[in-house]
């Protein structure tokens, strides 16, 4: 593995991400916005933050698994959510759970949430893009 993922002394420990990462290998992979498209382009989970959060993290995981990498490779996450407020965190965290239980583990690289207008489609609540290295 590329990546080793720390949460250094002086930093709050966040149960979610941890703060660092660490990247050994020489390939960066660069996955766009991932937003809760099926394969054929059809919205999941319209009006769900959960379902759409559940769906844009399967399809980072497809697009990693393109470039041969995984989320264990996973550098840097950030996340773009319509409208955000405190009381969506909830939502957004099942979300990422349930994707973590279809992937087979919890992805917790460092990650920054960014509360948005709008996205391309106004049936998006939430977009999620990723950097990997990879060897």
């Amino acid at each position: 593995m590329a990546i080793t993922l720390v949460n250094p002394g002086g930093l709050p420990e966040v149960d979610v991400y941890r703060q660092v990462a660490i990247a050994s290998g020489s390939k960066l992979v660069f996955v766009a916005g991932q937003v809760a498209w099926d394969a054929g382009g059809a919205t999941v989970g319209a009006g769900d933050l959960a379902a759409q959060v559940e769906r844009c993290y399967l399809n980072v995981a497809t697009a990693l698994a393109g470039a041969g990498a995984s989320f264990d490779d996973v550098a840097k996450l950030t996340a773009y959510v319509v409208d955000w407020t405190a009381d969506k965190m909830p939502l957004f965290l099942e979300g990422i759970a349930r994707a973590a239980a279809k992937l087979g583990g919890t992805p917790v690289p460092p990650a920054t949430l960014i509360g948005v207008a709008a996205l391309d489609v106004p049936d998006h609540l939430v977009e999620v893009e990723a950097i990997a290295v990879i060897d």
